[in-house]
């Protein structure tokens, strides 16, 4: 699955900048093709399960797995351009990848919310439940509009563009790491007070007290999975154009691309419907609900 980096030297028809390469590699086909279906019917589960289950806060994850699907299309254009690739379809790949990261981000900070409302644990959180999704979804925000804004600067082309657009994506990555790693404290900071002190409600509720454990856990998975991936995107684009890393494109497909689709999957398995149906309707509507996600009839 892993292409090889390769000494192409041609650049884009329309880059200004004799010196900038689109890509230091022939992009591989193959490659591309196969996360673009691995993605895409990730995608479509997850929408199914979103409308099926009205799980309406899940919407930035959906969009997000839909912005991996099309930025991988974006990169099989490029594999059939070679050598001469187009600006347009470099800058879908490169923006779209590189901010998908951040809507998964803001579903799963949502997702933290609910657990807490759903444990009456509200005490046991460092930041008020009111203010929670808040800060961490402003802060998944700002990273987003920087990474898109700096992933556009860069792909226009020029030696100031390309400088000016990776510092704007080393600083949305870097904003986006701090943002995760303090969510990962509060989510355990979380754990560890209402394992030690459990309330009310998660004591006198068997299922509650079995499902606020199981999400919280999924959300450790997700979180690392997208905390790897954005620290291996930060050195990327903090060693330049020319860096060791955005020169081997299997660097790209085994710390992006599957550990993105890991995500995925991750969260289509433990799905966060059972949350909402545990808030909105108790046990009995909880267990219906989780079957008609998986169910097609």
């Amino acid at each position: 699955m892993a292409p090889t980096a390769s000494n192409s030297t041609a650049t884009s028809t329309s880059d200004p900048d004799p010196d900038f390469k689109l890509y230091h590699y022939d992009p591989s086909l193959g490659a591309a093709i196969l996360f673009i279906a691995l993605f895409l019917a990730a995608s479509c589960l997850h929408l199914y399960q979103l409308i099926r289950t009205r799980t309406w806060f899940f919407i930035p994850f959906v969009v997000g797995g839909f912005f991996e699907g099309v930025g991988y299309i974006g990169r099989a254009i490029g594999a059939q351009e070679t050598p001469d690739w187009s600006v347009g379809a470099y800058v879908i790949q490169s923006v779209l990848i590189l901010v998908a990261a951040a809507l998964f981000a803001a579903s799963i900070y949502m997702e933290l919310g609910r657990i807490i409302n759903l444990t009456d644990g509200g005490s046991h959180s460092l930041i008020n439940t009111r203010w929670l999704t808040k800060i961490f979804v402003a802060g998944d925000v700002f990273s987003f509009l920087m990474q898109s804004s700096g992933g556009g600067i860069m792909a226009s082309g020029g030696e100031g563009s390309m400088e000016r657009g990776e510092n704007i994506i080393i600083g949305g990555l870097v904003l986006q790491i701090i943002f995760f790693t303090f969510f990962i404290v509060v989510a355990s900071v979380f754990h560890y007070r209402m394992s030690r002190r459990p309330s009310p409600r998660v004591l006198s509720d068997f299922t509650i007290a079995r499902a606020w454990k199981k999400h919280l856990y999924v959300l450790y998975g997700g979180s690392w999975l997208i905390l790897v991936r954005s620290v291996f995107r930060l050195v990327e684009y903090a060693q330049g154009n020319d860096g060791y890393l955005l020169s081997h494109e299997w660097f790209l497909y085994v710390f992006d691309a599957v550990l993105m689709l890991a995500t995925m999957l991750l969260f289509a398995f433990v799905h966060p419907s059972e949350l909402n149906a545990l808030l909105k309707g108790g046990r009995g509507r909880a267990v219906r609900r989780i079957v008609s996600v998986y169910s097609l009839k």
